[in-house]
């Protein structure tokens, strides 16, 4: 399994085990990337250690401070939002670079109901 994988699926577990989502952000609001494909993704991390780890280790990052999601207001407005907005989630982006697995909003959502449905 790559190490984008890895922490896909690693997202994918830790948000539905502790119910809460993290992106950063500043006075300017939450940073986008464009991809070498022209995708532009928005950052998210399933664990605020996560956030913080990217805040300290990309230049780029310092000055952001980490933003709680809750994990109902993700699923039932940000993932709305993203789509709306024809944004990419970058989902647990790691290393000095930020660099990880860029997903649309629907592969998500579709994702995250799978793994809540083998739970119920």
């Amino acid at each position: 399994m790559s190490q984008t994988a890895a922490q896909w699926n690693a997202f994918i577990k830790e948000i539905i085990k502790h119910r809460k989502i993290w992106t950063i952000r500043d006075e300017g609001g939450i940073p986008t990337s464009t991809n070498i494909d022209g995708e532009t993704s928005m950052p998210f991390w399933s664990l605020k250690s996560r956030a913080e780890k990217i805040i300290e280790n990309v230049p780029d990052y310092n000055g952001f401070l980490p933003y709680e999601i809750g994990f109902d207001e993700f699923l039932d407005r940000w993932l709305k939002g993203l789509e709306k907005d024809g944004l990419y989630l970058g989902v647990n982006w790691s290393g000095k670079q930020a660099i990880g697995y860029d997903i649309i909003p629907k592969k998500v959502l579709e994702r995250i109901q799978y793994e809540l449905s083998l739970i119920d």
